[in-house]
């Protein structure tokens, strides 16, 4: 433990874990001790989405959507792509549980499922343009 709550006394070294300074380590000393992984369908799932998420246009669609539903025409505008590929686009995202689509008359207004995919979106665009301009 590298720190002590309200200041308390260790009663002998290593009484109550590492002496500061020190890292739990495996029974081998290779290093941190790693929490067990998943379940097989949760990485398998986790997967499936990243995949979902993998396309330049999706990407797109889904920072859009962060800012509030959409139809496909302002989707199409605000990308400057075509309606097909829009909704090919759309079609992925929604089999993938990203994006859900409510008919309003003769539109589908389309948003996110969860604000949780925004951010890992958000996050890796950011990623990479950090990358970017420390080069």
């Amino acid at each position: 433990m590298a720190t002590m709550d309200s200041g308390a006394a260790r009663q002998g070294p290593g009484a109550d874990g590492p002496v500061s300074g020190e890292h739990e380590h495996t029974p081998d000393g290779a290093g941190p001790a790693a929490p067990p992984p998943p379940p097989q369908t949760a990485l398998t799932d986790a997967g499936e989405l990243l995949r979902a998420l993998g396309a330049p246009v999706r990407i797109a669609v889904v920072l859009q959507l962060r800012h509030g539903p959409r139809c496909v025409h302002e989707l199409v505008d605000a990308l400057d792509v075509t309606q097909p590929l829009i909704s090919q686009h759309l079609r992925v995202l929604k089999s993938a549980g990203i994006v859900q689509g409510q008919r309003r008359g003769r539109e589908v207004v389309y948003h996110l499922v969860d604000d949780h995919l925004a951010h890992i979106v958000v996050d890796a665009v950011a990623h990479v343009q950090e990358d970017v301009r420390a080069q």
